[in-house]
């Protein structure tokens, strides 16, 4: 069964930056589709980014378009989302996720695999 985990959340301050890390075990993540996704305290989760398995294909929610980047480092099988000029609005637990279909989406229900997440906060 696929595993991951997430890591580089914390406590930044607005217009800061972090980069999450979603590391897998047992398989190879370029096989997979990959997407991050956030869920704040009494809101529903969302989806910000993801990564398409068999190229460089992407996709980003229109509230992180230009401030976050989703990539993917083979060699050491992890896929990042680089988050620049964070605002307050992006805290949430942030999650990564797995899926073996034909494209990338922002769907979660399309998802098999999730990690345990990773609390960012932004806040001054």
């Amino acid at each position: 069964q696929l595993q991951f985990v997430e890591s580089g959340g914390g406590l930044v301050q607005p217009g800061g930056s972090l980069r999450l890390s979603c590391a897998a075990s047992r398989l190879t993540l370029d096989y997979y589709n990959i997407g991050w996704f956030r869920q704040a305290p009494g809101k529903e989760r969302e989806g910000v980014s993801c990564l398409f398995k068999s190229g460089s294909s992407t996709k980003y929610a229109d509230s992180v378009k230009g401030r976050f980047t989703i990539s993917r480092d083979n060699a050491k099988n992890t896929v990042y989302l680089q988050m620049n000029s964070l605002k307050p609005e992006d805290t949430a637990i942030y999650y990564c996720a797995a899926d073996d279909g034909s494209g990338c989406t922002l769907r979660e229900y399309e998802y098999d695999y999730w990690g345990q997440g990773t609390q960012v906060t932004v806040s001054s």
